[in-house]
């Protein structure tokens, strides 16, 4: 029964699709798999895992038939790709969820995702290209397949600092120096942290990847607060951040563009300020229940199908629709935290607060970034923005709180 509104709300779509642009066996393959993905997981999780919980799987399915949707409405030519990333995520969610007997190994080679993430990114510096031909070389691959270093960058990272951080959760907690009345640890715990973080941060700027910029700074403090409860970590982290944000339109004409296409896009619309413009027309055109799937033009955005598909969502579904989707993701989201609060580790507490926060985050950048509350920064939406690197990198998040849900008391 949780299936039934995701089957449903799936396979109307595919069907109203099939009405407007008449019947195309990749629909048919499409929402095949998706039912064979979504029953194998139940069937595999409910006989394995019974106490796993109950509500991330349905959720995720809901999303997953909506990012099909979209593809096969603003990017047809990508939906076989898509359908296959579907399953290959979702035989990556089955082995995380059902292999391991334990975490153990994510804490043992703590510096060695680490390294690796760094060591992905450092190649991606080198040998980065866009599949596109221009812009920022975030991706790395052969053969037309390819993939972004910085997707599965987000879960080593997190792992990293949930064992970090747990490891040295009383040192940091403990007061060893005074900064004004800012208290700090002793810098031999906070040190090597710092600096590696740093690194993947200078790293980034240096590819252009704002939003995976912003996203692992924003996770950084959250999973420090979660860890010591010290409010003044996050204040003196947003301090760097606002601070790093004036240094970047002031150093970086890309970054300077951005912001100054963001603060009033309305000064060129027809230019740098397009795909904004264009977004927020989507808004203003969906109304509150959408013009229906197909019925709109969404793909007047530039890539509508990657950065800009919550805007879709609302013209085609209405604002009552991109609400629902809000909703979803904050579901998953409290289930995370519901997640680590009966955790027994303080490990998996951080785990999977960072995990849940990083969904949310990655959530309400991208819905911000297009109705204009915040300056863009190409960050993907979760299960639902086509991209193989988000869907797998988002699959097994998933993979590690179902886990967690149904280990976490051991």
């Amino acid at each position: 029964m949780n299936f039934l509104l995701p089957f449903l709300f799936t396979a109307l779509g595919f069907g109203q699709l099939s009405l407007l642009n008449g019947w195309r066996w990749e629909y048919g393959a499409a929402l095949g798999t998706w039912l064979a993905c979504f029953g194998l997981a139940t069937y595999l999780l409910r006989r394995r895992l019974p106490l796993a919980d109950p509500y991330l799987l349905p959720l995720v399915s809901l999303l997953a038939g909506l990012g099909l949707l979209m593809v096969a409405r603003l990017a047809p030519r990508f939906l076989l790709r898509q359908t296959v990333w579907l399953a290959v995520s979702t035989v990556a969610l089955l082995a995380v969820t059902l292999v391991p007997r334990n975490l153990a190994w994510l804490r043992r080679y703590k510096y060695t995702w680490l390294l690796a993430g760094l060591a992905l990114l450092a190649t991606t510096l080198v040998f980065g290209v866009n599949p596109s031909g221009a812009g920022a070389r975030l991706w790395l691959g052969a053969g037309g397949v390819y993939f972004q270093p910085s997707e599965p960058l987000k879960i080593l990272l997190v792992v990293f600092l949930a064992v970090y951080l747990s490891d040295r959760r009383r040192p940091l907690i403990e007061v060893e120096a005074r900064l004004g009345r800012l208290r700090l640890p002793h810098p031999a715990y906070l040190g090597p942290m710092l600096t590696m973080w740093g690194f993947s941060i200078l790293l980034l700027f240096w590819q252009r990847d704002l939003g995976a910029a912003l996203l692992f700074f924003c996770t950084f403090l959250a999973m420090l607060y979660a860890a010591v409860g010290r409010a003044q970590y996050v204040l003196v982290g947003l301090g760097l951040l606002l601070a790093a944000g004036v240094i970047g339109y002031r150093a970086f004409d890309y970054v300077a563009l951005r912001i100054e296409g963001w603060w009033n896009p309305w000064l060129d619309p027809a230019g740098r300020s397009f795909q904004i413009v264009q977004s927020l027309l989507a808004f203003a055109e969906g109304g509150w229940f959408g013009q229906g799937l197909g019925q709109g033009l969404p793909t007047a955005i530039p890539v509508v199908h990657t950065d800009f598909v919550f805007a879709a969502v609302a013209e085609e579904y209405g604002l009552l629709g991109a609400l629902g989707v809000l909703l979803a993701f904050g579901l998953i989201v409290h289930r995370a935290f519901q997640i680590a609060l009966r955790c027994e580790t303080h490990f998996r507490q951080l785990l999977a607060t960072g995990l849940g926060f990083l969904i949310g985050l990655q959530t309400l950048v991208i819905a911000a970034g297009a109705l204009k509350l915040i300056p863009l920064t190409g960050v993907t939406l979760p299960f639902v923005s086509y991209g193989g690197s988000s869907l797998l990198t988002s699959f097994v998040m998933v993979g590690l709180l179902l886990f967690m849900s149904a280990q976490g008391v051991r």
